[in-house]
């Protein structure tokens, strides 16, 4: 007997590749890009005040590790408000199951109806949902609130890496004061050159992970780094001179 074509199909079950590490992305973003862009003006605008490429060292790495310890900060404490954003409204969704379910079948009708459902099949659904009260509110979570439940190691996995690649990112444009020690102009030209290469490539691939055209977001990426670096510079040679 000649299998159907549904019967191929379920020997052969079809996968489909969706991306699903926008958070991890959207972290390695955050602390890449203001990595890259705050050491490199930083170190421009010493560069622009003082002759020895000590001072810029070791600016550089006071700034690199207090930024990525507060940017790290800053990543835990915004994922810690979301999880406990999503706990309180589950926590409230649960009670006005309870208190006012008539109002909340109206609801889950709403959205069920926005999805083109008619009245005798959103009956049947709301039916499904009242047997089982902790599916109704996750229905309510994701499709009233647009909430997910978050990973509860969420908030140390996202600190850690906002501050890494903050740390990975601040050593590109320090890196040539580092080795150029003696000729610290040398050492500008350099780190300026490797610093716009290194955002280029960064704002190229954030533009393929994003979806975004990546030579715009690499020209954006550039023009930011660049302008950031030049503004610094300027302003310390003002400095000096005044």
């Amino acid at each position: 007997m000649t299998p159907t074509h549904f019967e191929h199909h379920e020997q052969h079950p079809h996968h489909e590749a969706h991306f699903t590490g926008s958070e991890s992305v959207r972290d390695v973003v955050i602390g890449m890009s203001d990595g890259l862009t705050v050491p490199f003006a930083l170190a421009a605008g010493i560069s622009g005040a003082v002759a020895a490429t000590s001072l810029v060292v070791t600016a550089g790495l006071a700034e690199i590790a207090a930024g990525s310890i507060a940017m790290g900060l800053g990543g835990y404490l915004a994922a810690r408000s979301a999880e406990e954003h999503y706990h309180s409204e589950f926590a409230r969704e649960q009670q006005e199951i309870v208190d006012k379910p008539h109002a909340e079948r109206a609801e889950v009708r709403e959205i069920l109806e926005q999805y083109g459902l008619t009245e005798e099949e959103s009956a049947i659904v709301m039916n499904g949902l009242e047997r089982r009260p902790s599916a109704w509110v996750d229905f309510m979570m994701r499709f009233e609130l647009g909430l997910e439940a978050p990973d509860p190691k969420r908030a140390v996995r996202s600190a850690a890496t906002i501050a890494s690649a903050y740390i990975v990112g601040g050593f590109v444009p320090l890196a040539p004061y580092m080795i150029y020690t003696d000729t610290p102009q040398r050492a500008l030209e350099i780190s300026v050159v490797v610093t716009l290469i290194a955002l280029a490539a960064f704002g190229w691939l954030k533009g393929r992970f994003t979806g975004v055209s990546p030579f715009k977001s690499g020209l954006q990426t550039v023009t930011i780094g660049g302008l950031a670096a030049g503004a610094a510079f300027a302003i310390a040679k003002a400095i000096q001179r005044g």
